[in-house]
């Protein structure tokens, strides 16, 4: 079982002062934050649907990246995993990951490409039948 264990950091330099730790293993994301209020977010890795991964140019000089994740959680559309080193792993396994997990559960989505054809240009799909 493979398990990422990062640190949200500042772009200057790559310094990790901040209190964010994002926690990626197999089946979950979690992503805790706070000093004195504490905020700890989780979602299954079977409800991400895609990633992204975001590096400004300040970020690709001291090695640094941002992974978006593309939910169907109830929580958190978009799941945001700022300014953290091994950037590119931490995506490649989170997309391998999320796919097993839906597998494993049979919660594979389909992309619905229509079945119908909009004709007139009106916005309303047409009946070709």
């Amino acid at each position: 079982m493979a398990e990422f264990i990062e640190r949200k950091r500042w772009v200057f330099l790559g310094l990790p002062w901040t209190f964010t730790v994002y926690k990626i293993n197999d089946d979950l994301v979690t992503i805790d934050q706070g000093f004195f209020k504490k905020i700890e977010n989780d979602c299954y890795m079977y409800k991400i649907q895609d990633v992204k991964l975001e590096q400004s140019f300040w970020e690709r000089i001291v090695k640094l990246g941002t992974v978006v994740c593309y939910t169907g959680d109830t929580t958190d559309k978009m799941l945001m995993i700022h300014h953290i080193r091994n950037s590119q792993e931490v995506k490649d396994f989170i997309l391998k990951a999320s796919e097993a997990a839906r597998l494993k559960r049979r919660t594979v989505n389909m992309l619905d490409i229509g079945n119908g054809v909009d004709l007139d240009g009106n916005g309303i799909v047409d009946d070709i039948n």
